[in-house]
């Protein structure tokens, strides 16, 4: 498949790097840890593997307070450890990516400490500076998306700062075009030492109104959601500015050959697609985050599959996202049965999909306890349901092994103990084994990387495609509900069920069954 880039052909992994593996024993995943688990990414049938930050940080939202944008945190590893890691993953064939977070620093980088200095110094404009309000508070009413105002007071200089997330998270000025050079000498730090691409962390959000307007009331707020939810995020995020920004960083990957630029956008679709670009100038994949709070109905997805399909620019590829450290796991969203139906979904969809880690073995939220909570949104916001630990507890590598294989010292989020790598790995019936079958199915059907999408049909609980590619084509079938369905179907031959025995079976021309929670691909 040649006329396709390697992003285009490939499957992504998220790494969540405090959660992988540890080495060292402190409790906490680190770079030598990912080093040594490569082998069961590449063996797994991925093509990348996306890690989470690792940069220098005082960890007040582990690792999205960037301190260096330059360096490796101590607790991960050194710089030499990540570029030893490329090396090996690159003879591996997997591409590396890392999260890139140019919306907000940490209020301890060095830039920041200069800004608030004084109002003179140099880079007192390259973060976002106000006078306070005629009564002395908050110069808006911008929220905080961990609660709170978003405004920050700086008693040593008479202003008030801007941050979007926490107070430690001051937001850089992106309308400051030094700011802009900074970022682009990041970028190109990381391209020079071999990485493949970047996931932009909250690219949507990098440019605020330039007059501090207020944000309009939203009309649908409920008791109960996020206290930001208040308010619409009129001036505050999908600013018509932050288009330059984007081309300007594919201009600078395209520097480098074939790397590859992922925005984390949650926007609905019409406005998702402005992200692409005119004519793919902008970022190649704009995450399309659908699945991960869709109605679990055949009907749902399969409006969902439409149209996103017809909202897609002619030069646009398509993705999609069945999980990440932000949200609940998908086993947990769904139960375990629908968790397999999920796999094969994700999996046969049309454009590429990202794993994260845990998924392929039906990993679910973890249990945790009020003292254990480590996570700012859930702490700032006690009750909300802002908490993202459960999702991002550590990986299940052998249930016989103290903290399932994943540390030999106090994990840093408790370990869940349900299910593991080594259980499943010789069980052809497992969620492992269902997720290296359909990543090797992917690889020999071109039809599933490169084929069209037609026929989405949903019929009850079942929802129904076809993938094609010149002669080549495979029906999917995939029962949503609790009962045995009946679906019709042209002849053909089983390559893939949720159920084993199922595969190689012969599929007459007319109905045929479909157990509940099961899920099908046939060659027809």
């Amino acid at each position: 498949m040649p006329e396709l880039k390697w992003w285009q052909r490939g499957v992504i992994y998220q790494i969540y790097p405090r959660s992988f593996q540890d080495s060292n024993g402190d409790g906490i995943g680190d770079l030598v840890g990912i080093d040594a688990r490569l082998e069961y990414v590449s063996a797994l049938g991925a093509d990348a593997v996306w890690i989470s930050p690792i940069y220098p940080s005082p960890m007040a939202d582990f690792g999205y307070d960037v301190a260096d944008y330059c360096d490796i945190d101590p607790m991960f590893g050194s710089l030499p450890e990540f570029e030893q890691l490329v090396i090996h993953a690159h003879h591996l064939g997997l591409k590396v990516l890392l999260d890139f977070v140019p919306n907000h620093s940490s209020n301890r980088h060095p830039w920041f400490e200069e800004s608030r200095s004084s109002r003179d110094n140099p880079k007192r404009d390259w973060y976002l500076w106000h006078d306070p309000a005629p009564d002395g508070g908050p110069p808006n009413n911008w929220l905080s998306r961990m609660g709170g105002s978003a405004w920050e007071w700086d008693e040593h200089t008479g202003q008030y700062y801007y941050h979007a997330f926490l107070p430690e998270q001051p937001d850089l000025n992106w309308r400051n075009h030094d700011v802009r050079r900074a970022m682009d000498g990041v970028l190109r730090f990381w391209l020079d030492r071999g990485v493949d691409g970047f996931r932009v962390d909250v690219l949507w959000l990098l440019i605020k109104d330039d007059q501090f307007r207020d944000n309009p009331l939203n009309p649908a707020y409920q008791p109960g959601e996020p206290e930001h939810h208040r308010l619409l995020q009129t001036y505050t995020e999908d600013q018509p500015e932050v288009h330059e920004i984007v081309r300007s960083m594919r201009a600078t990957l395209d520097d480098y050959g074939d790397r590859v630029l992922i925005g984390e956008i949650y926007l609905p679709v019409t406005q998702l697609m402005k992200y692409y670009g005119a004519a793919g100038d902008g970022a190649d994949m704009p995450f399309n985050f659908q699945l991960l709070n869709a109605r679990w109905s055949a009907a749902t997805i399969a409006g969902m599959i439409r149209d996103y399909d017809r909202a897609l620019p002619e030069h646009a590829w398509p993705n999609w996202v069945l999980g990440n450290h932000d949200n609940p796991r998908i086993a947990s969203r769904v139960g375990a049965a629908q968790a397999r139906v999920a796999a094969v979904l994700l999996l046969t969809l049309r454009g590429t999909p990202t794993i994260y880690y845990g998924d392929e073995i039906g990993m679910t939220d973890g249990d945790i306890e009020r003292d254990q909570v480590r996570d700012p949104a859930e702490l700032r916001q006690p009750g909300m349901g802002q908490g993202r630990d459960p999702e991002r507890t550590p990986m299940q590598w052998e249930r016989s092994l103290p903290n399932a294989g994943f540390t030999d010292g106090k994990p840093w989020l408790p370990v869940a103990t349900n299910s593991s790598v080594r259980e499943q790995d010789g069980d052809t019936s497992s969620m492992l084994s269902l997720y290296r079958r359909l990543l090797i199915l992917r690889r020999s059907h071109a039809a599933l990387v490169q084929g069209t999408i037609a026929n989405v049909v949903a019929n009850g609980d079942v929802l129904t495609y076809e993938r094609r590619y010149r002669d080549q084509s495979l029906f999917i079938a995939l029962n949503f509900g609790v009962e045995c369905a009946m679906v019709q179907s042209r002849s053909g031959v089983v390559v893939l069920s949720t159920s084993t025995r199922r595969d190689g079976e012969v599929v007459a021309a007319g109905t045929i069954p479909l157990a509940a929670g099961e899920a099908i691909v046939a060659s027809v």
